[in-house]
């Protein structure tokens, strides 16, 4: 798991093959215009989800793994609270194939903070519990193939 500025994305880029175009998609997209909904960079190798969330409470916030897809998660619109527990730490749980997710009883070990202008990077190893917030959040998930 990686937290960190935007203005720090670039440093990212070596993580995995389909980053440089995903930053540069980023880098030159304005990200608050873009309606709810989903766009697909790079066929089903990178695809740019837009999302408005529902105010949600930690005990609301399931964690959840993916095997497919690395996301890359940034609020826009407000700061909202990401749980983090290493999938090692997780108890088995159903795959979904289809919907690429696994998710899990119980609530993280780990909560941090992330506000407009920050993003965080979740890989398959990375149990994540995402969207806790007062108030709702208008938010970009970035699914990239691992």
């Amino acid at each position: 798991m990686i937290l960190d500025t935007l203005d720090n994305l670039e440093k990212y880029v070596s993580l995995n093959p389909l980053f440089p175009q995903t930053i540069e998609y980023l880098k030159n997209t304005d990200l608050n215009a873009l309606e709810e909904g989903q766009v697909k960079v790079l066929g089903d190798d990178i695809i740019v989800n837009v999302s408005q969330t529902l105010p949600k409470v930690k005990e609301d916030a399931k964690l959840e793994t993916h095997r497919k897809y690395v996301d890359i998660q940034i609020p826009l619109s407000g700061y909202e609270i990401m749980g983090y527990t290493s999938a090692n730490d997780l108890p088995m749980a159903e795959y979904d194939a289809e919907k690429d997710v696994t998710f899990y009883e119980g609530l993280a070990e780990n909560y941090f903070i992330v506000k407009p202008g920050m993003f965080t990077i979740f890989f398959p190893q990375d149990g994540h519990a995402p969207a806790i917030t007062n108030t709702g959040v208008k938010k970009i998930i970035v699914k990239i193939l691992a």
